[in-house]
């Protein structure tokens, strides 16, 4: 329907509208290019089922043209989307008129626009009490119009244009949410019509992507993609596979067998939601509340706002019903939208926004990570500028490209990520991202990357340029470190930059003289640097250990090593088999070690430190034998669920168990971690309704064991 230029176009249009830098003097010209923008998102929106814009983008663009069409009345057009539900017919369907048409809902944001929508009731109504209200989730998924007769299924469509929909009876036949018979003969109804959702349960579209994946098949963007597509399947067989279920919200028609209405035979919108489920339709349970103040409905929206991502399905706002029938009918329509209903929208999960260049970050082990830079996006209640990019392969499987229009995510407290470039928006000059074969931080000479088999990560093996031995020293100094108390990142950073700080060893040889000096300190918060140092020299080896950077060696190894040890450069003698003697150390960490103490610059480094006061002799501490319950983890269970970036599932349990953790295989009150990567499911909800289980990112885990990847 559009070319590939023409969804640019439109898409650019967008942009400068929803953002005020249109400049159009001529209003019918301003309308005409609203009107031909929206229909354009609707066409993506409920056609294509691929968004690329938000719905809170949506709503601006089209409150303009409200606006326009309102204060010049002679320009409003017959087919302007205010004058009619938006389009959504596909080819290859039959259509079918719906019983009664089915409009869109006015939108709310906050607490005062719920208030603003209660004061409209009380005007309409005359009411001067509280108004109860109906409260159900606004699931995100494609909506779909039931009709039975004489207690039979006899007939199913999608929204459509809200007047006729595309006729798939035999997609909701295959459905078992949807009953086949309901005996709404006992009510006095014969024929009825209901209005509902069809949705992807969050862990069955998970199951649904993988095997899509390993199909080479496009994944779905969403949930909400692969329900929308699963009401237009042509083989009703593939409907229970994709695990679609259908939730009914309203009941819209009932006429008795003389064709007299008879929807008044529930007096509220709650009864009737009531009767459906006696009936065995799937109705909203505890995500829905009958309240009986609008003071209710706001404390109840922002409550489900919390809570929305442990739901098991997508849901992108609240929508708040008057309870009462007779006083809907009061309040009435207008030609857009019923006058005794609104929709809260939860803030955005997912936006676009374009990616302007990739930076690349160097880690102390060398771990070189790419790091897109975006045009600035509002998301789910902050602003993304910069998100991650994990590794070469992350780039390559999504096929990013400098310039492209990129939708992002960010579900709950999970970091922003990127979910798909929009490579329906290419115009030609996008350039593709090229993984660096050099150090990205080295300017002066060329060192070129390595990457390990079995990791997806590239790294700088021989750092000349000190970007690393920055990141060493931070790391050396923090609490995870040597724990030198005061002696933070900002410090380092500047004291390296001064020339002070070219190794570990530079850091119990500072002149606190110049340190005085320096603007931000003084005598006191000199002396109190110097103590803390001089505090930290007397640390245990495995302190000392640990705060080299050597990969892999944390702190239960760093333990177990220790306690074998009279000096730690007795290492530069120790062979694989001695390390491999230890119980938990393995072959990969034996080597890291091996190859750190086979390094005469590490060597003269430690001798350097040992020289300036920094113990390098087992202490008391560290000839306590480390027992297997001292690990980490030791003692508690853990369950990994979602797609983790830089690990993979058997390499993270290994981690995990070599820390001494116990792997589950489902959520129960026996589980204690949960770690958590992208497009996490049901374990996350029930981990979180249980309340005991402390749920964590792949990063966090990463820290808490700590490993750097």
């Amino acid at each position: 329907m559009y070319s590939n230029t023409e969804q640019r176009h439109l898409f650019e249009q967008s942009k400068h509208y929803i953002s005020n830098e249109k400049k159009v003097a001529d209003v019918q010209q301003q309308i005409a290019d609203l009107i031909k923008i929206i229909q354009f998102h609707e066409w993506k929106y409920y056609v294509k089922n691929d968004p690329i814009i938000s719905d809170y983008e949506y709503d601006t663009l089209f409150k303009k043209l409200e606006a326009l069409e309102a204060q010049h009345p002679e320009l409003l057009q017959k087919t302007s989307p205010t004058q009619r539900v938006s389009p959504d017919l596909a080819d290859g369907f039959p259509t079918v008129k719906h019983l009664t048409p089915m409009l869109s809902l006015a939108n709310s944001y906050n607490a005062e626009d719920l208030n603003g929508f209660d004061e409209q009731i009380r005007k309409l109504t005359g009411v001067e009490g509280d108004i109860a209200y109906c409260v159900e989730p606004k699931f995100d998924g494609g909506t779909i119009v039931l009709i039975y007769e004489n207690d039979e299924l006899y007939r199913a469509a999608t929204r459509g244009n809200g007047t006729e929909g595309e006729e798939m009876t035999h997609n909701a036949k295959a459905m078992r949410s949807i009953p086949l018979n309901a005996a709404f003969s006992e009510h006095g109804i014969y024929k009825a019509e209901l209005r509902g959702e069809t949705l992807i349960r969050k862990d069955n579209f998970e199951k649904a992507n993988q095997k899509r994946a390993t199909q080479g098949k496009t994944l779905f963007a969403n949930p909400r993609n692969a329900a929308t597509g699963g009401l237009r399947l042509k083989d009703s067989s593939e409907v229970p596979e994709r695990g679609l279920e259908t939730f009914v919200y309203q009941l819209s028609y009932a006429t008795n067998k003389d064709g007299r209405e008879v929807l008044n035979h529930f007096p509220t919108h709650h009864e009737s939601i009531e009767a459906l489920d006696r009936l065995g339709f799937k109705v909203p349970t505890i995500e829905r509340k009958l309240c009986k103040n609008i003071q209710e409905v706001v404390d109840f929206c922002k409550a489900w706002e919390e809570k929305r991502e442990g739901y098991d399905y997508e849901i992108d706002g609240m929508v708040v019903k008057v309870n009462s029938i007779d006083l809907q009918e009061e309040c009435g329509y207008t030609s857009h939208h019923p006058r005794w209903a609104i929709a809260y929208k939860f803030k955005a999960k997912q936006a676009t926004t374009r990616l302007l260049n990739v930076e690349y970050q160097v880690g102390k082990i060398g771990s070189i990570t790419p790091v897109a830079k975006l045009e600035p996006v509002a998301l789910a209640g902050v602003t993304v500028s910069s998100v991650s990019l994990h590794n070469e392969d992350f780039i390559t499987s999504r096929d990013l490209r400098f310039g492209d229009t990129v939708l992002v995510e960010r579900a709950g407290d999970v970091i922003p990520y990127i979910v798909k470039a929009m490579d329906e928006l290419r115009d030609g000059s996008e350039k593709p991202i090229i993984f660096p074969k050099f150090c990205p931080s080295n300017t002066k000479e060329q060192v070129e990357l390595v990457r390990e088999e079995g990791e997806a990560v590239w790294r700088c093996p021989n750092c000349t340029c000190g970007v690393q031995m920055l990141q060493r020293l931070i790391f050396h100094v923090s609490k995870d470190g040597m724990d030198i108390d005061g002696f933070g990142k900002s410090f380092v950073e500047r004291f390296y930059h001064h020339g002070w700080l070219n190794d570990i060893s530079d850091v119990y040889n500072l002149d606190f003289d110049k340190i005085r000096n320096l603007e931000g300190f003084g005598e006191k918060s000199a002396q109190n640097l110097k103590n803390a140092i001089g505090k930290a020299k007397q640390n245990s080896i495995q302190k000392v250990l640990k705060s080299l950077s050597i990969h892999h060696l944390g702190k239960r190894a760093s333990q177990l090593i220790a306690g074998e040890i009279e000096h730690v450069l007795d290492l530069k003698d120790w062979d694989e088999e001695r390390f491999l003697s230890i119980k938990e150390i393995g072959p990969v960490v034996a080597k890291n070690i091996i190859d750190y103490f086979s390094n005469t610059t590490n060597i003269e480094q430690l001798q350097r430190m040992e020289a300036r006061g920094v113990n390098l002799h087992q202490t008391e501490a560290d000839k306590k034998k480390v027992l297997i319950t001292d690990g980490i983890l030791s003692g508690k269970t853990i369950l990994f669920t979602g797609t983790l970036q830089k690990l993979g599932r058997k390499e993270a349990l290994q981690l995990a168990e070599a820390e001494g953790a116990k792997k589950l295989s489902a959520v129960s009150s026996n589980l204690d971690i949960l770690v958590v990567g992208e497009k996490a499911g049901s374990k996350l909800k029930k981990a979180q309704d249980l309340g005991t289980v402390q749920i964590l990112s792949e990063d966090a885990f990463l820290k808490l064991i700590e490993k750097e990847f």
